[in-house]
């Protein structure tokens, strides 16, 4: 009995040497023909292939990362699974990478930066291909393991012109100023902002809206209600409410994420206010439902699948040794005009 055989009796697993015994062709050739390379006779390639459908091959990812110096895997960090923007996210990555042989690992932060820099170790450790993250809000520590670690990253759903960072995505603050002009242009100057969860993005939405509210001379601290807790439903009816009672003389609520709005119309209708005749409301995401409201939301349409889509094409071109064209994608967003405003 060789000693590829006594491998496999031990383990379970059939190895590429089954495979390339069972193609009657050198271990050399079956791996080079499993990775496509070019030079490799159709016929071998042939061969090879129904080898690998005979015995149920699977490669061994490990044992790959150790010959290559890098695995096919790839971590994409998101904030949260219960927010429907980063689930499509998400999808458009996974759209991209699977199909070009990497696998996309799920890293869920909590919006917790210590919680980011453990889940980094672990998965810098493996020795991934490449490194999808959300955001620029991180500790010293992680950025220090990003950078030691030679693994490309691309950094999604925020931009910067810093030197060697690549990143995808759009101005929150000018899409938060865009939004706020919208509710001026209706006439409305007593216009609140209520936002939730406060990470970075959030909070860049709240200086767009003041940004704008100083130019347009209104500006009234009074009008922001930001609370810590998750985004929901239920927590925009309560913060809704919290509001009301203490500036019954606003006229437009802006929402930092459209769950919050839409708890924020059901509020309104339990409590007898015409919307948008009594009070204006708009959120943030275009998230699902908000076209279905009653009224219909006004919103902020975020391009979520582009972000998703470019991101891992970009991460494709610096996994593959080339350089982006554009290491900062600036990407768009529509004000989406609804009932509700």
């Amino acid at each position: 009995m060789d000693s590829s055989s006594r491998k496999r009796r031990s383990s379970g697993r059939v190895t590429l040497q089954d495979v390339a015994r069972e193609a009657q062709v050198s271990p050399i050739t079956a791996s080079r023909a499993l990775r496509g390379e070019r030079g490799v006779a159709p016929e071998l390639v042939q061969r090879v292939r129904a080898a690998v459908d005979r015995l149920g091959y699977v490669p061994d990812p490990a044992a790959r990362a150790l010959a290559s110096q890098r695995g096919t895997q790839v971590p994409v960090l998101v904030p949260m699974l219960s927010n429907a923007l980063f689930v499509d996210v998400l999808e458009a990555v996974h759209r991209v990478l699977f199909p070009a042989g990497y696998q996309p690992m799920i890293g869920v932060t909590h919006y917790d930066a210590q919680e980011e820099e453990q889940l980094l170790r672990s998965y810098l450790a493996h020795r991934p291909a490449g490194l999808l993250v959300t955001g620029f809000d991180r500790t010293e520590a992680a950025r220090r393991l990003i950078a030691a670690s030679g693994v490309p990253c691309v950094h999604l759903m925020e931009t910067t012109e810093a030197p060697g960072v690549y990143c995808v995505g759009f101005s929150q603050t000018e899409a938060g100023a865009d939004l706020t002009r919208h509710l001026l242009s209706r006439g409305h100057r007593r216009i609140a902002f209520i936002a939730a969860q406060l990470d970075p993005r959030t909070m860049q939405r709240a200086e767009g809206y003041r940004r704008a509210l100083r130019q347009a001379q209104c500006y009234d601290p009074s009008l922001e209600l930001l609370s810590p807790q998750r985004s929901s439903i239920a927590l925009g009816a309560q913060l809704l409410e919290q509001l009301l009672r203490l500036r019954p003389d606003t006229q437009a609520v802006f929402f930092n994420n459209d769950d919050l709005a839409q708890g924020g119309l059901l509020a309104a209708q339990r409590l007898g206010l015409k919307v948008p005749q009594q009070l204006a409301v708009a959120g943030f995401n275009d998230l699902a439902g908000s076209d279905q409201m009653l009224p219909p939301l006004t919103t902020v349409r975020t391009p979520r699948c582009e972000v998703g889509t470019e991101g891992a094409r970009m991460l494709l071109q610096l996994m593959g040794g080339q350089r982006p064209a554009q290491p900062c994608v600036r990407l768009g967003y529509e004000v989406v005009v609804r009932q509700s405003t």
